[in-house]
């Protein structure tokens, strides 16, 4: 790469770079292979789109209307369990030889357990509401599954709902039947719950999660 000039040290490549001198004749330098230093580029990430803030508004506001009939619930539905355990009791009684049957209080422990277990479920009504009204304004893509999921369900029994209709209550014909108001609930919420699964399954066909586009 150098030589001795009787001086000093010299180069001996032109000034360009392209050629180098042997001693008697300048020669053409090698191409060199330098490697093509990798930036990694930012991972893909998700925007709204316009289906987006319609998409949450609507999750939203189901589960706030869910949760605050949750709570009112156990008023409506507290004569409507006792009246099913007052009959299952009775079957039990009937069950038992002549002269022998529950302990005496067995009644009244029964229905303190299952007022307790209404109030249990609606404070996780509840909970399941505001954890899905959080994740709908936050955006968590675990959520829109885990919502996605429970719709689902929901349109389950809303089938189920249906067909006991058609068929003029046969299905539940032998059981108490729940307050009306209540069964006007659940057609309601079944009617919104089928629609908004519907429309959160197309946008997360379409678009994806929340009805976000992945761009880079």
């Amino acid at each position: 790469m150098y030589y001795w000039d009787g001086q000093q040290w010299a180069s001996t490549m032109s000034p360009d770079g392209r050629f180098r001198w042997n001693g008697s004749t300048w020669e053409p330098m090698p191409a060199m292979a330098y490697p093509v230093p990798y930036y990694p580029g930012r991972p893909l990430q998700r925007q709204p789109t316009s289906w987006t803030q319609p998409l949450q508004i609507a999750v939203a506001a189901r589960y706030v209307a869910s949760g605050l009939y949750g709570l009112t619930l156990p008023l409506w539905m507290q004569g409507y369990m006792s009246a099913v355990m007052q009959r299952s009791l009775q079957q039990q009684q009937q069950a038992y030889p002549p002269g022998q049957g529950p302990p005496p209080g067995f009644a009244d422990m029964m229905n303190s357990i299952v007022t307790g277990s209404i109030w249990i479920g609606a404070v996780i009504g509840l909970a399941i509401a505001v954890v899905a009204i959080v994740g709908a304004a936050r955006r968590w893509t675990w959520a829109y599954y885990v919502i996605l999921v429970l719709l689902g369900f929901t349109l389950l029994g809303t089938v189920f709902n249906l067909i006991n209709l058609a068929a003029g209550g046969a299905l539940t014909s032998r059981q108490p039947q729940p307050p009306e108001l209540t069964r006007i609930a659940a057609y309601i919420f079944g009617a919104i719950d089928a629609v908004l699964f519907v429309w959160m399954l197309v946008a997360l066909v379409r678009r994806g999660p929340w009805a976000m586009k992945r761009i880079s």
